[in-house]
C-alpha cells in the first residue's frame, strides 16, 4: 500500500504545486485526473522519488520511502514512466528492456514486450534509444520498459501522449496484462475517458489538492457532467 501523510510540495520561490495531500492508494487501477496545472504530475514525481516532499511523509507497505531517491525506490519497487521519455544514446532497445527487467533477457522475451505496445520488434530492437526515434516511438519503448520490470507500483504520466494512431484498447490490454503479472498497483495521470473508464478508483486533484478520490462508478459520472475545466477526450 501507498500511503501520502500531508504531503505537500512547494518550489524554491515559495509557490506551493501540491498541499496537504492525504491518500492511501491499495487498488488495482487508479487514475489521477484534473484540470491542467493543478499539481498532478507533480504529485507523481513526488511518488516516485523526483521531488522530495516540502513536508508530509510517504508510506510504501509502512516503511518511510521520503527521504528515498528514485533509485532507492525503484529498488523497493516503483516504477515511473515520464510524461516525456528520456533518450539513452548509444543504448539499444534490447538492452534497455533487459536493464529495466534486471535480468538479460532473450531476444524473444523483448520482442514481446515490444509486440505488446504495438511495435514491430525486428524494426526495433536493435535501434538505439536516440533522437532518432519519435516520441510516440519512445513513449511505447518506456512502457514496455516499466512491464517488463513488473514492480509493485507502477506510475504512468499521460501514457497515451504521442501513440494517437495506436488503438486505445491495445494500451488497455497492455496495463491488465502487467496488473496480471504483478498484481501491482497501477497508477496512471490522463485526461482520456477511456483511460479513467478502467479504474478502480479516481483521484481528482486541483490547485494542489485532492478534490475528490473514491470509486470510478461515483467520481466518473461527477466529472463528465461537471463544469470543472477538466479536458477528456475519448479519441487517442
Amino acid at each position: 500500500m501507498l500511503e501520502l501523510i500531508n504531503v505537500s510540495y512547494a518550489t524554491d520561490d515559495g509557490k506551493e504545486i501540491v498541499s496537504g495531500v492525504n491518500l492511501a492508494i491499495n487498488d488495482r487501477f487508479v487514475a489521477v485526473t484534473g484540470p491542467n496545472g493543478g499539481g498532478k504530475s507533480t504529485l507523481a514525481k513526488l511518488i516516485a522519488g523526483i521531488y522530495v516532499p516540502t513536508s508530509g511523509k510517504i508510506l510504501l507497505d509502512g516503511e518511510d520511502i521520503t527521504d528515498l531517491s528514485i533509485t532507492e525506490r525503484a529498488k523497493r519497487g516503483i516504477s515511473f514512466a515520464f510524461q516525456q521519455p528520456v533518450r539513452f544514446k548509444g543504448i539499444t532497445v534490447k538492452e534497455l528492456i533487459s536493464i529495466a527487467s534486471g535480468k538479460s533477457i532473450s531476444v524473444s522475451d523483448a520482442c514481446q514486450y515490444l509486440s505488446e505496445v504495438g511495435l514491430c520488434a525486428k524494426d526495433y530492437i536493435n535501434r538505439e534509444v536516440n533522437a532518432s526515434l519519435s516520441g510516440g516511438e519512445l513513449k511505447r519503448i518506456e512502457i514496455a520498459m516499466v512491464n517488463a520490470r513488473g514492480t509493485k507500483l507502477s506510475v504512468f504520466d499521460e501514457p497515451e501522449a504521442g501513440i494517437d494512431l495506436w488503438s486505445f484498447n491495445n494500451l488497455i490490454q497492455v496495463f491488465r496484462g502487467m496488473y496480471e503479472r504483478t498484481k501491482g498497483t497501477i497508477l496512471i495521470i490522463s485526461h482520456q475517458e477511456r483511460i479513467l473508464d478502467i479504474a478502480d478508483r479516481i483521484i481528482v486533484i486541483s490547485g494542489g489538492r485532492i478534490a475528490a478520490y473514491g470509486a470510478k462508478n461515483e467520481i466518473l459520472p461527477e466529472l463528465l457532467n461537471a463544469q470543472s475545466g477538466c479536458r477528456f477526450t475519448k479519441e487517442g
